[in-house]
């Protein structure tokens, strides 16, 4: 096996470019709290165990490095291979945005608006709520092995499946998955906030109209612990049934992956 690998050292640096990069971007292990050098070793790693897979599905040799020098066209590939990894990585991290979006889209209207935490793991300020509901997915994506997923699904079929040269030749398929996981970041969010959505905005045109009918109660008092309780009681209510749609979008992101790996390479899978 190391006779092998030190052989072929040209394609395990090229599998280890795209597991780093995907590690780096993807959700979760590419928080800055885990230290730079794991990154790394679980890249280096991870290479070591997909390499003998990667010889045998015939995507490096097709490219003419097998056991070939480092050159300039060894570098534009290396640079390939992280762009395959770049756009793994962002496309989960795309899905886990619309969890914190779904957070947001009722923050302000609950009165969280102004409320907000920081995510040590995006390295970034979240409303209250979108953090909530961030936490939570990333709860899920743990239990239901969400990490084995990513590197079988996201990393092992990719080695399988294509290299820079295919993803360039079926880029309409590309384009399709990721202007699709765009759009369905939104539609997504907007489903798993619209229970609370929606019941805080009747709330709020009932407490509306009590203003008009009733101008002597200070409505701006009332109106935020009202909105605060009846949301945090429909999320209470709503939970198990978020779990349910958590657990449905992180399947369809690693679904909608193996599309883009069987319209790249049919013959692969």
């Amino acid at each position: 096996m190391i006779a092998e690998l030190l052989a072929n050292a040209p394609v395990f640096i090229l599998i280890a470019a795209r597991a780093l990069v995907m590690i780096e971007i993807a959700p979760i292990i590419s928080s800055e709290s885990v230290p730079q050098m794991a990154k790394i070793a679980l890249a280096g790693w991870t290479a070591f165990v997909v390499f003998p897979q990667a010889v045998s599905s015939g995507n490096y040799a097709l490219q003419g490095i097998e056991g070939g020098a480092f050159s300039f066209s060894f570098i534009l590939l290396v640079i390939g291979e992280g762009v395959i990894g770049l756009i793994l990585g962002f496309f989960l991290t795309m899905i886990f945005a619309a969890f914190s979006t779904g957070g947001q889209f009722f923050s302000l209207q609950m009165g969280f608006g102004a409320s907000e935490t920081f995510d040590p793991l995006a390295q970034i300020e979240n409303p209250l709520m979108g953090q909530f509901l961030n936490l939570i997915a990333m709860l899920i994506f743990l239990v239901t092995d969400g990490l084995r997923n990513l590197f079988l699904t996201g990393f092992f079929r990719s080695i399988e499946a294509i290299n820079i040269v295919k993803l360039v030749e079926g880029r309409e398929a590309l384009f399709k998955m990721m202007a699709g996981g765009l759009s369905g970041l939104f539609l997504n969010a907007m489903i798993i906030s619209m229970p609370i959505l929606g019941t805080l905005f009747l709330v709020s045109l009932a407490t509306g109209l009590i203003s008009k009918a009733a101008p002597q109660i200070n409505i701006l008092s009332e109106g935020f612990p009202i909105s605060i309780t009846v949301a945090f009681v429909l999320i209470y209510l709503t939970i198990p049934f978020m779990l349910e749609a958590f657990i449905a979008i992180l399947n369809s992101g690693f679904t909608s992956l193996e599309t883009l790996y069987s319209a790249l390479n049919p013959a692969a899978l």
